[in-house]
């Protein structure tokens, strides 16, 4: 299960890279560590065009398991997930690197994976929805007022083999050309589906161990 992620390719960069038509994200500052209920930017089509903005991560799961905010989707035949699977709930999620914690002793270790040492900007497939509710640490919301949300998660498939001898279990989905960045925003939901797949080995590579940021420069 992916709990942390890096974004450290320029605002400017990820403008150009995804096609964005219209920058909320204000002054986005390099992002070497990401972790769940924190604000980070996703790319969504609002009025035909590509918004860039910042969306707070994980969408909580169903009521009768206490709606615990679920930071990777992996069962997308779920009642919970489908309604959000259509072409307006699914958005681009910008990353640099992602890591998975190898199992050693006496503590786990963080894990960075990239498309290569340079950390070229790909996608996380993701899927948005709004929420009225309780988020945010308490300087955000101090009095832990109800508001409504925007949220977001992404979807996960089988482990390939760079992930998998650290995390057997699952990986992101990534995304690393325009045209599955248009699949993943435009295409009907089984389309789009098709993109749940584990990347290639040869397009990856573990890029940094021991910490839990990306010590990328």
């Amino acid at each position: 299960m992916c709990n942390l992620y890096s974004l450290v390719t320029s605002q400017a960069e990820i403008r150009k890279a995804f096609g964005v038509g219209e920058d909320r994200a204000g002054n986005l500052p390099r992002m070497p560590g990401i972790f769940p209920d924190q604000m980070t930017p996703i790319v969504r089509i609002e009025d035909g065009r590509r918004t860039l903005e910042m969306l707070r991560w994980g969408i909580p799961g169903p009521k009768q398991y206490g709606e615990h905010p679920v930071t990777n989707v992996r069962n997308v035949k779920s009642p919970h997930w489908r309604p959000w699977l259509k072409p307006e709930y699914r958005c681009l999620v910008p990353v640099s690197s992602f890591s998975e914690y190898a199992d050693t002793k006496p503590k786990k270790t963080p894990t960075w994976f990239a498309l290569d040492d340079n950390r070229p900007l790909f996608a996380f497939a993701g899927i948005w929805r709004p929420w009225t509710g309780v988020r945010g640490t308490k300087a955000e919301n101090p009095d832990r007022e109800e508001a409504e949300h925007q949220l977001f998660s992404f979807l996960t498939c089988d482990a390939n083999g760079i992930v998998g001898p650290v995390h057997p279990k699952a990986m992101p989905v990534l995304l690393t050309t325009p045209e599955e960045w248009r699949t993943w925003l435009e295409a009907p939901t089984e389309v789009a589906l098709e993109l749940q797949r584990p990347l290639p080995d040869a397009m990856m590579k573990v890029v940094a161990t021991g910490a839990r940021r990306d010590p990328a420069e």
